[in-house]
């Protein structure tokens, strides 16, 4: 998995993700290097996994005690993916709001460019 998350990791085009690791079980880690394109900044977002009901939800923790809840509904045309977040205090909730769901529609488009 983590050689995919490289691939969709990243809030917008001057950002990337060089590295990924995910141990993606109860009790596991995730750290995933997000990095600016032209090298001026970088961070690890990493995070444990609490619970995980296959095709239906992922709960985690970040390493900073916000709590991250994924959940996923079929629907007739695909699946829905709706992403709960804590925000945190340096940014503006709408600005970290635009951040991740950015990094979900990077998650759907390369889903859907495996799929085709």
């Amino acid at each position: 998995m983590p050689e995919h998350i490289v691939n969709w990791n990243f809030a917008s085009e001057d950002w990337h993700a060089p590295a990924a690791k995910n141990d993606f079980k109860v009790g596991g880690k995730f750290t995933y290097t997000m990095a600016a394109k032209d090298g001026s900044m970088s961070f690890d977002f990493v995070g444990i996994y609490h619970e995980i009901i296959p095709l239906k939800k992922i709960r985690y923790r970040l390493s900073d005690d916000r709590w991250v809840e994924i959940y996923f509904e079929e629907m007739a045309d695909g699946v829905r993916i709706v992403e709960h977040f804590e925000p945190e205090t340096e940014n503006p909730h709408e600005l970290q709001q635009v951040g991740w769901q950015a990094i979900l529609n990077n998650f759907k488009r390369y889903v859907e460019s495996k799929i085709d």
